[in-house]
This record gives structure tokens, sequence and C-alpha cells, in this order.
């Protein structure tokens, strides 16, 4: 999925300004600089003049002070590195640990997007990549979730 809809639909979700954005960037690395405008380049459609492509890291950045906002820092390990490569398994892990999410909930996140997974398919998506059983999250999965998670936060 395109970095900037996941930007795009967690900033919806969460009825998120550009200047939140940016704190929650700096929540993960204090030391990377992202303007607001930046932001709001990050925000607009494809075919929008001064539309801005978001790099992985970014998102991942994002994400991960998404976790550290809702859940707190962690004060027992190290801060995690940035992901290089940011992939769908990746923001769905992310999101669910921010959310703290269970598997029951998971399951119904999707049932209420209309897109009914079982229980192995979600263990699928959370396992490591060298594991026989792992399984790439696709782009039209991804979109279920989100749009779910959307229903599940905002309660429409």
């Amino acid at each position: 999925m395109i970095t900037n809809d996941v930007l795009r639909s967690v900033r919806y979700m969460l009825d998120l300004s550009d200047a939140h954005v940016v704190n929650l960037v700096q929540l993960a690395d204090p030391t990377v600089v992202l303007e607001r405008d930046a932001v709001h380049a990050y925000l607009l459609r494809e075919d929008e003049p001064g539309f801005a492509p978001l790099d992985d890291r970014l998102l991942g950045l994002f994400l991960d002070g998404l976790v550290v906002h809702c859940r707190g820092a962690r004060s027992d390990a190290p801060p995690r590195p940035p992901e290089k490569r940011v992939n769908n398994n990746v923001v769905l892990k992310k999101l669910r640990v921010a959310f703290e999410l269970k598997d029951v909930d998971l399951v119904d996140i999707f049932q209420s997007a209309g897109r009914p997974v079982t229980k192995p398919e979600l263990s699928a998506l959370f396992r490591q990549p060298g594991h026989k059983n792992f399984r790439l999250c696709g782009d039209q999965l991804l979109r279920y979730f989100l749009r779910g998670l959307t229903l599940r936060v905002r309660g429409e």
C-alpha cells in the first residue's frame, strides 16, 4: 500500500492535525526535523499539485511515535531503530501494538469492515518472514483493516 495512504488513513482515523503528526514523528526520533508543510504535502493525493511521496523511514517513525503516544515510552528497553522498509505487515503489527489489539479484536475489526478473517489467517500475517506459514498482507486486506479500525475508533 502507498505509504501516503496509510498516513492519510491514520490521520483521519484519529483526527490528527499536521502539528500532531510532526509531534508523533519526533516522539519516535527527536533528531528528525519534519515541517508541517512537508506533512501537508504527504497528505495530498497523487494527482494534486505539491504532492510529495512519504518514505518508509518516516512512516515507520510516525507509527513508532503513535505506539509511544498510545502506550507510553518503554523505560526498560532502548528505542528500536526505525525500519528501513515498511510493508503492510509492519503497518499491521505497529497498529496492533499501538491500539493494544488482541486476536479477537482483530477478527471483529475485519468483520466490521466486511472482510471476515480466521485466526489462522491472522496468525500468518504476524509471523516472521522466514516462517513457513508467513503470509504477506495484501493492499486490499490492509485497507479493510484500516477501514474497520476507523469504524472502531471513530464509532461511525
